[in-house]
């Protein structure tokens, strides 16, 4: 069942404003909406697979990089996965699990270590100073389309000069996801990743596109088309089947770069179901 989208309650009450303080004024309550709060373990592995991959660099330019769990739902188990996989990566990392329901961080609150901490708050971000890197997976389409430019710029204003914002959706399992990467100036890339044999197309993600881009899957827009065209590359690729999907999703992303579409070149990311594509490729019409 998929729940209507909201309006984004502001931490001044109105649902457009864009001037947002850090941390809104005392007494007010967090910037968002609470979420249906559903979450599986190991669901957001694919994101966190590229945050502690090709991402981790921007953790390891600090001495105390600070990550953020955004909108972990019901269960910590998000966030507690999260600061395993970045911590393996980079020890002096910290976590932080965030929610805007408060029962939600109190079940929560055993959990906390050294690393790893959980508070009440939205996407005003209720800590101190900057911070490196803000995952909201399965949160942003639950809101209204015209909202999400106000939510990433108020996320992305409390970014260091290094860190990154992600904006993503996933399935149940996390078998197929898709994901913005922001930086302060704004949304950078878009990435999709979707484990073989979980799909018969790759269009068939278009229902786990981010909300600033799943209504945009229409004919005439550049999400459409780059749809389309992993399709079309796919289907000429299936002689590659009988080695197996991975060697066929290669061969697609491969034939994508080549006809000129702006892709990371990265063979190794290719082989895990993992093709990134700049912004401005897909992004959504004026």
């Amino acid at each position: 069942m998929v729940q209507r989208a909201q309006r984004v309650r502001s931490v001044f009450g109105n649902p457009t404003a864009h001037n947002l303080s850090a941390h809104g004024p005392a007494g007010r309550k967090p910037f968002g909406n609470v979420t249906r709060g559903t979450t599986h373990p190991n669901r957001l592995r694919r994101v966190d697979r590229w945050l502690s991959g090709p991402q981790s660099w921007r953790l390891l330019r600090e001495p105390r990089p600070v990550v953020v769990d955004l909108g972990y739902g019901g269960a910590p188990t998000t966030a507690v996965e999260l600061y395993d996989r970045v911590a393996a990566i980079c020890p002096s990392v910290h976590v932080t699990g965030v929610e805007i329901e408060p029962e939600r961080v109190r079940i929560a609150k055993p959990l906390e270590h050294a690393g790893l901490d959980f508070r009440v708050g939205g996407f005003e971000i209720p800590l101190p100073g900057q911070v490196t890197m803000v995952r909201a997976f399965n949160v942003l389409r639950q809101y209204d389309e015209a909202d999400v430019r106000v939510i990433w710029d108020t996320v992305c204003s409390r970014l260091s000069p290094h860190g990154l914002f992600v904006d993503g959706t996933c399935d149940e399992i996390g078998r197929r996801s898709a994901w913005v990467g922001l930086d302060r100036s704004g949304p950078q890339s878009l990435t999709v990743s979707m484990r073989f044999g979980a799909f018969e197309l790759p269009s068939e993600l278009a229902e786990r596109l981010p909300k600033s881009l799943i209504h945009h899957n229409i004919p005439g827009e550049n999400v459409h088309r780059f749809l389309q065209a992993l399709d079309r590359h796919w289907l000429a690729a299936a002689p590659l089947a009988v080695y197996g999907h991975r060697q066929r999703w290669v061969a697609m992303c491969r034939a994508t770069y080549d006809a000129g579409w702006p892709v990371t070149r990265a063979p190794s990311r290719w082989r895990l179901g993992e093709l990134t594509v700049a912004w401005d490729a897909v992004a959504p019409g004026v």
